[in-house]
């Protein structure tokens, strides 16, 4: 199964997994076979940064893109897989000046073993740097052939648009994704801000945080105390809206004979603009979770769209 995001060649699995674990909560060993089973399972479609997983003690930044590299290095399978990874959040290589852009691109080529990246993400927006400038740094790189398409993350509509303007005035390179936070409960910012922009510019969502930082895999109940590094993050879910979808998240997986993030993410799949969402798993059963493609009826989709 494949789509193609729009303006581009590339044709991804319409699950993008995410990398943010690989180096943190999962190690070399267990990251392997995750990437082995969503290969397996018919994906390709890796997301990455320099800045992973920088937070954890004794981590450098880099660890997910060096964990990938290795991976596709003793399996030989380069060709078969999509990579996109990020540059300006790494507390080595921050920001977006075309100096900083082009080694940064030059380290995440190294760790990840390859001599181009497929997507690469400006990861945050860096308003100290004249676009022109940024963006001729990227279109560098595109010519060049390390890069094929670019795209922006964490960017506001107004920015982006500004983005798009520089790059048809000065053609260059142009982002052709935007990888913001969007889910079933962070929901406003993305739908009003983005997405009319999005629409008009044909230009791909492919939403981070796809499941609500792990509230939406349904180990989360109230009154469950979940044991996690990730539990942290889920505590403004935890409230009558949020148990509410997850009730309903529930019930149509029993439906569907499918898991409750599956769900989730079909309801993600089936919003205007969204390309591919971005799911991680720290282990092989995690992946099995997030893996399955679901179609929800219009019915449906109209049934998690209005619980308020």
């Amino acid at each position: 199964m494949r789509i193609t995001l729009p303006q581009t060649d590339l044709k991804v699995f319409p699950l993008c997994l995410g990398g943010n674990v690989f180096g943190w909560s999962a190690d070399e060993s267990q990251s392997h076979s995750v990437l082995d089973a969503y290969l397996a399972s018919g994906g390709n479609f890796i997301d990455t940064a320099d800045a992973y997983s920088e937070w954890k003690e004794g981590n450098v930044g880099g660890e997910s893109e060096t964990i990938i590299g290795s991976w596709m290095k003793a399996r030989g399978n380069r060709a078969d897989v999509v990579i996109a990874t990020k540059v300006a959040k790494s507390s080595k290589r921050p920001g977006l000046s075309a100096s900083n852009i082009k080694l940064a691109a030059e380290d995440s080529l190294r760790r990840l073993g390859t001599d181009y990246i497929d997507l690469y993400y400006a990861h945050e927006d860096d308003e100290k740097v004249p676009m022109e400038e940024t963006l001729g740094a990227f279109n560098e790189l595109v010519t060049s052939g390390k890069v094929r398409y670019i795209a922006a993350s964490n960017f506001t509509s107004a920015r982006l648009a500004q983005a798009l303007n520089v790059s048809q005035e000065n053609n260059l390179a142009k982002y052709i994704a935007v990888q913001n936070q969007y889910n079933l409960l962070t929901r406003s910012e993305y739908e009003e801000d983005m997405v009319p922009l999005l629409l008009k510019e044909n230009i791909s969502g492919i939403p981070f945080y796809g499941l609500a930082r792990g509230f939406l895999t349904g180990k989360y109940q109230p009154g469950v105390v979940v044991e996690s590094v990730r539990a942290g993050g889920v505590k403004d879910y935890q409230n009558e809206h949020g148990w509410a979808v997850l009730a309903q998240l529930t019930e149509l997986a029993n439906v569907h004979a499918a898991t409750i993030p599956a769900v989730a993410l079909a309801w993600l799949r089936s919003q205007p603009t969204i390309s591919a969402p971005i799911a991680s798993a720290r282990t092989v059963e995690q992946l099995k979770e997030i893996i399955q493609v679901v179609d929800l009826s219009a019915q449906e989709i109209s049934i998690l769209n209005s619980i308020v």
